[in-house]
C-alpha cells in the first residue's frame, strides 16, 4: 500500500512542470523516489496539506520558491568526504595532472563549497593550485553564496579534520581556516582561482575544456536519461585522457557513455576518458 495520497504523484509532476515554466529550474528527470521524499518533507516545512497548495505558494512567491529549492537540491556535504577518494586522487590522478602546464578543474554540483575547498587544499599541497582554474557550479544560488563565503560551523571542523587526515593531508588542517564567532572561515587564498557560477546539468551546455571533472553525490538523484545527459557534458568538457570523479554510489559503467571511459580506481569511482 502506498505511503502517499492518491493524487500525490500527479501533483508532483504538475509542481515540477510549473517550477520549470516559471523559474527555469528543471527537476523533470530527477529520481521519482527522491522527489517524493523531498516534496513530502517540504509539505511539512511549509505547513501545506497538499502539493497543489505548495505549488500555489511557490508560483506566487519567489522567496517561497527559494526555500523549496533549498530542500529540492539537498545542500549537504562535508570536506574530504569519502577520504579514500581524495587519497586516490593524490596517488593516481595528481601525477598525470602535473604533466600539464596549466589546469582546469570543474566541481559540478558544488553545493555549499566543501568539495571545492577540499580540492583546493589538495591541489595546494601538491603544488598545483597556482596554475589551476577551478569552476565551482551549482543550480542553487544560496548554496553558491555560502560556498563563496567559505564559512562553516565550528562543530563541523572536527569531522573535516578527521577526513583530511585520512585523505593524506600533509599539514595541520587548522592551517587552512581561521576560527571566529563559533565558525571556521576558510583561507581566502584557497578560492583565489575559483569561479563560482550557476550551471544546471539538466539544461545548460559545456562552458570550458577541463582536465578533471568531479561530480559527486549528485547523479544519484537523477534518472537514467539525466545521468546520461550529465555524462555527455562531462565527456564533452574533458580534454583527451581527462579524469572524471564520481560519488561512492555512482558509476559511468552502465550509462550510454560506459565505453568512452575506463576505470582508474574503480572502488573510488575515478575514471578516465579514452
Amino acid at each position: 500500500m502506498s505511503l502517499y495520497p492518491e493524487n500525490f504523484q500527479i501533483e508532483i509532476r504538475l509542481l515540477i512542470e510549473a517550477i520549470y515554466l516559471k523559474y527555469n529550474h528543471d527537476f523533470r528527470n530527477y529520481s521519482p523516489a527522491s522527489l517524493r521524499r523531498r516534496v513530502a518533507y517540504a509539505l511539512q516545512q511549509f505547513g501545506c496539506q497538499t502539493v497543489s497548495a505548495l505549488q500555489e505558494k511557490v508560483l506566487h512567491d519567489p522567496d517561497a520558491f527559494m526555500r523549496l529549492l533549498q530542500i529540492l537540491t539537498i545542500p549537504v556535504s562535508e570536506m574530504f568526504r569519502d577520504p579514500t577518494y581524495f587519497l586516490a586522487l593524490r596517488q593516481h590522478v595528481v601525477p598525470m595532472l602535473r604533466t600539464y602546464p596549466s589546469l582546469k578543474v570543474w566541481i559540478a554540483g558544488c553545493s555549499t563549497g566543501e568539495e571545492v575547498y577540499s580540492m583546493a587544499i589538495l591541489l595546494h599541497e601538491e603544488g598545483l593550485l597556482e596554475r589551476t582554474i577551478l569552476y565551482a557550479t551549482d543550480i542553487n544560488p544560496q548554496s553558491l553564496e555560502k560556498a563563496e563565503r567559505g564559512i562553516y560551523s565550528a562543530d563541523s571542523v572536527r569531522k573535516f579534520t578527521q577526513n583530511y587526515q585520512k585523505a593524506g593531508g600533509k599539514r595541520a588542517f587548522s592551517n587552512y581556516y581561521t576560527a571566529a564567532y563559533n565558525s571556521a572561515i576558510m583561507d581566502k587564498s584557497l578560492r583565489q582561482n575559483v569561479t563560482f557560477a550557476d550551471h544546471s546539468l539538466a539544461t545548460d551546455s559545456v562552458f570550458s575544456e577541463t582536465h578533471f571533472v568531479s561530480c559527486r553525490n549528485v547523479l544519484i538523484y537523477f534518472d537514467r536519461a539525466l545521468q546520461d545527459r550529465a555524462f555527455g557534458l562531462f565527456h564533452e568538457s574533458l580534454c583527451r585522457r581527462g579524469f572524471l570523479g564520481l560519488g561512492a554510489k555512482e558509476t559511468v559503467q552502465f550509462s550510454a557513455y560506459a565505453e568512452l571511459f575506463e576505470p582508474v580506481v574503480r572502488e573510488d569511482r575515478i575514471f578516465r576518458k579514452k
